[in-house]
Parts: structure tokens; sequence; C-alpha cells
């Protein structure tokens, strides 16, 4: 199948979006960006200590301990723990009660259904330093995968779920990504003495990241999410492209630390009762 024309995808694009401008005026042309924070490499906040179970002596009735990786395992029985019974499952809300109605109706209201974009990206990157990306585009449907060319780096739109896209729809993004050939791979090849892993890829022209179709076919929902997707990249590459080296430089470190300092295996401690159950009615009287 030849390429679609990216003109004739742009004009599809802002045809659609001014249709559906026309029957939503809710859907006015925005900015397109991420939602929520963008991750940077930062480790989050410890999380807070939890409070520590401890076992009175005079509680533990058997004590056996193993060695196991370096590290000590306690087994302890111990007398019985009082626990709170478990919740009692709250009935099923009557979906026909209208109080009911009014609070799902509201709850909707509030929080609208977003719009799933579900793609898979390899990111090829040749010597010269161009970056190209093969995008498979899953429609919510039962329809065939769409695939596509971006001269975008999908690997830098990494790190957030959820987006506004450029007709002011709120997206949830679903992405896998990965780079090929991969560099391994490659150093396999070449000690084998087998040539490179090469791909055909499509010419883009100079400038902002746009695509191209080469299978399938985009409705028109899908061509306008993969279009803010490219609007996205465009509008925040800078701050796409500074978390993503960002992140990449506290991985190094993470693993530099690691290597330098390995995790040293905890003792364990696990302290179990016998507890008594009723007999199942099935078995009782069984003996007699």
């Amino acid at each position: 199948m030849q390429p679609i024309p990216l003109v004739l995808l742009a004009a599809l694009s802002c045809l659609s979006s001014a249709l559906s401008q026309v029957e939503n005026p809710a859907l006015a042309p925005t900015t397109a960006r991420i939602i929520g924070v963008l991750p940077d490499g930062t480790p989050p906040p410890p999380e807070p200590p939890k409070p520590a179970f401890i076992v009175a002596s005079k509680d533990i009735l058997e004590t056996d301990i193993h060695q196991q990786g370096g590290r000590t395992i306690i087994i302890q029985e111990i007398n019985p723990i009082a626990l709170p019974p478990p919740p009692m499952a709250e009935p099923p809300a009557d979906k026909t009660d209208p109080e009911v109605q009014a609070r799902i109706a509201a709850l909707r209201a509030k929080h609208p259904k977003n719009e799933m974009v579900r793609i898979g990206a390899t990111v090829y990157r040749t010597p010269d330093s161009t970056t190209r990306t093969l995008i498979t585009y899953w429609p919510n449907t039962d329809e065939q995968p769409v695939t596509l060319w971006s001269s975008a780096d999908f690997s830098l739109l990494w790190g957030f779920s959820s987006f506004v896209g450029s007709d002011g729809i709120t997206r949830s993004l679903m992405m896998t990504w990965s780079i090929h050939p991969s560099e391994s791979r490659q150093r396999l090849l070449a000690r084998l003495g087998k040539p490179p892993i090469t791909t055909k890829i499509p010419v883009f022209p100079q400038g902002k990241a746009t695509f191209m179709i080469t299978a399938g076919n985009l409705t028109a929902e899908a061509l306008a999410s993969i279009q803010s997707l490219h609007d996205l990249y465009n509008n925040e590459h800078d701050r796409l492209l500074t978390a993503y080296h960002a992140r990449e430089r506290a991985s190094t470190i993470r693993q530099a630390e690691l290597r330098a300092h390995p995790p040293q295996p905890k003792d364990i401690v696990i302290n179990s009762w016998a507890i008594e159950t009723a007999a199942p009615a099935s078995l009782k009287g069984a003996d007699q």
C-alpha cells in the first residue's frame, strides 16, 4: 500500500476537527499537553516506616531457626492473637434507584470517559543520529491494526499516561516501545560476520515531527489521536528530552550504586499460631 500523503492527512484532520467543533463547541482547539508530572528520575519520597510487630517472649511457644542465602529465617509458633473480623461486603447498589442513578450521572459528568490510545513503537536510531519510529496503532474496536512511520522519537513519549489532545479531548496512552535493532544484536551479527539489520525507512521533511500511514486506515478519531500525540511531541519536545536524559542519568547512577553496594539479604521472622475452625456441616456426624 502506498503511503498516504501527509497533506491529505492534515486536511482530513482539520476537517474532522472543524466538524466536531460545530457539533460540540466545547471541543475548541487547544494546545496538546501532558497531564500530571513527567518523571525525571527523581526517586519518590521514602515510605513511612511500618509499625513493628513485636511478640512478647512469654507468648512464644516454639522457635525454629534456619539459615538461607546469608540471612536468618526465624519461624515462631506463638499464642493466638485475636484478629478483627473481616469487613462485610456491602450489597450492590440498586441501579434502578433514582438516587443511585443521579450519583452515577454526577460521577460521569465529573470524570468523563477517556479515549484509550494503544500503540506499539519500535524506535530506529541510525548512525547519522536520525531517529524514526515504526508505530502499530491498535484500534479500540475489532478493526485491523494500522502501521505508520513517524519522524518523532517515541522513546521520549514515556512516563505519562494521560494527555490533552489538540481537539481538547483528554486521552489515556498505553504504549510499549523498544529500540531496534538492539546494539547487542548488532554486535553479535558483526562477530558472526553477518551484515547488520537494515530497514527501509521513508524520508521525512525537516522540521516538526510528522507521520505517514503505510498499512491500514485510521478513523477520524484515531487520526486525531495520532496527530495530537505529534502535536504534544512538538510542543513539549525540550521538556520530554530533558526528562528522558535525566531518567537515563538517574538509572546509570542507581546501577552503579547497586554494583558498589549490592543489597544484603534481610533476616525474616515468621509468626504463626494454630486456629480452631468449625468442621464443615457435611463432615459432622461422619464418624457416628
